[in-house]
């Protein structure tokens, strides 16, 4: 079977001591990659979250609003849980854009420090 993946690379990479490791993650560098992170992660899972649990309450709660039919057989739950499946695709869709724009630059300039390539 055939893959599109490059053969592994020959050369031996240098690996970091543990006096390195530490050494990078208490740098500037490494604190505002932390920071990019967490600044998009953390906000944006609590948001997921609190939306999830209004949902679960209000099936729970409010069943003759989560019951209203809006046209047809199609009722505000059935929409809420669709929307939780869109909310959830678009959110992995933009924090993969946002990993691609922000994090990976960074987290790719300290791996090739470490590793000793620059």
């Amino acid at each position: 079977m055939a893959t599109d993946a490059p053969p592994p690379s020959k050369e031996q990479r240098r690996l970091p001591s543990p006096e390195e490791f530490s050494e990078v993650q208490q740098s500037a560098e490494f604190g505002e990659l932390r920071r990019s992170f967490r600044s998009f992660a953390f906000p944006l899972t609590i948001a997921f979250v609190l939306w999830y649990l209004l949902y679960v309450l209000l099936s729970n709660y409010a069943g003759g609003f989560m019951g209203t039919e809006l046209f047809g057989n199609i009722n505000v739950a059935f929409v809420f849980g669709i929307a939780q499946f869109v909310t959830t695709f678009l959110i992995a869709w933009w924090y993969s854009r946002h990993a691609a724009a922000k994090l990976d630059p960074k987290a790719e300039a300290i791996k090739s420090r470490m590793e000793g390539g620059v």
